[in-house]
């Protein structure tokens, strides 16, 4: 197994004060620059932000907030959770994160995705037909480019390219694929020589075992190394069980019912919660001791050497935040690494 790796992803919801009120769009984004200085604090190996574009997640240029990160940490990793190729340039995503990795001396890393919340798409006049063909030429380009040295390419979603420098240069950065539900984008992952990252947000994790399998079976296919496989699911940690579980349920009940309308998701209800919670739930929710507990039982099961916690929900506060990254790191991570030792 590759070397085991723990991390933490956000995307950067709009968190509320004591009052209960919504703070402001730039509150909220320098609170996860100080959520990111302290995951480095508390030994973490990751930190990613999810590119939204909407006013309860008004994360849009991650890259910007991960440098402001980079140059008050000195150890953990930075990079995208996720990054919508499909509605972005390739070329200016290679360039923006080649900065990144030389403003933190080689700590960035990028997740690539089709983009589950498509709310990019019209703001950047992608057309949803398009939604397959984009993210597949897209990645072709990607991958050509993190080759180096001059590129010539040819496609039909953007200019050509002919013997072009691409600046700045920097070494290769990690690269990953998101994947929600697709057998087809883990076999792209493998394809590209990029690890897969199982975003896991619903429903018992151990039914996306045959993607990992899948994984590494289209590794040996194409004639490629192993590579790591990654897990990135949603949750919240609290001194205790119960703590953590009242705390977020009624953010999570109203986060999930208003993206249902959109996104096709059931209204939660107490019940489906207490199963997402649960030993067969995919919500990482509870005390250092539940957590850590099942997310050691998961990526055994999945044959996963990285976990993202996908920590924070619109509507907690930033305390709250700050609480779950500092137990996460110092109690849940040493409790899982012990467990898969």
């Amino acid at each position: 197994m590759s070397t085991t790796t723990f991390g933490l992803d956000t995307f950067g919801d709009v968190t509320h004060d004591a009052t209960g009120s919504p703070i402001t769009h730039g509150q909220t984004i320098r609170n996860v620059v100080a959520q990111g200085v302290l995951a480095d604090q508390v030994g973490l190996d990751f930190f990613g932000i999810g590119e939204h574009h909407t006013p309860d997640m008004p994360l849009s240029a991650a890259d910007v907030v991960l440098s402001a990160i980079a140059a008050r940490t000195e150890n953990i990793h930075l990079g995208s959770a996720v990054t919508v190729l499909s509605s972005d340039d390739p070329v200016r995503v290679y360039q923006r994160f080649s900065t990144l990795n030389a403003v933190s001396d080689g700590r960035a890393e990028i997740i690539l995705g089709r983009g589950s919340s498509i709310d990019s798409f019209p703001l950047f006049g992608y057309d949803l037909a398009d939604y397959e063909d984009l993210f597949e030429e897209k990645t072709h380009l990607f991958a050509e480019l993190l080759k180096g040295g001059k590129i010539t390419w040819e496609g039909k979603t953007r200019p050509a390219l002919h013997e072009q420098d691409v600046v700045p240069y920097t070494a290769p950065f990690p690269t990953w694929i998101g994947v929600g539900g697709s057998p087809q984008s883990v076999v792209r992952a493998a394809s590209y020589g990029f690890s897969l990252m199982l975003a896991i947000i619903g429903g018992h994790p151990g039914r996306f075992a045959p993607f990992s399998e899948l994984y590494k079976h289209a590794l040996e296919k194409f004639g490629r190394e192993p590579l790591p496989i990654g897990i990135h699911s949603p949750g919240h940690v609290a001194e205790t069980d119960e703590q953590a579980r009242e705390e977020f349920w009624p953010h999570y009940l109203d986060v999930i019912g208003r993206l249902g309308k959109t996104r096709g998701f059931s209204t939660p209800t107490p019940e489906s919660y207490a199963h997402e919670v649960g030993p067969h739930g995919a919500l990482f929710v509870g005390s250092p001791d539940t957590v850590a507990e099942k997310m050691a039982r998961t990526m055994k099961k999945l044959d996963a050497s990285r976990f993202d916690l996908k920590y924070g929900i619109g509507g907690l506060s930033h305390e709250s935040l700050m609480r779950t990254i500092d137990l996460y790191g110092t109690k849940v991570v040493p409790m899982v690494r012990d467990m898969l030792a």
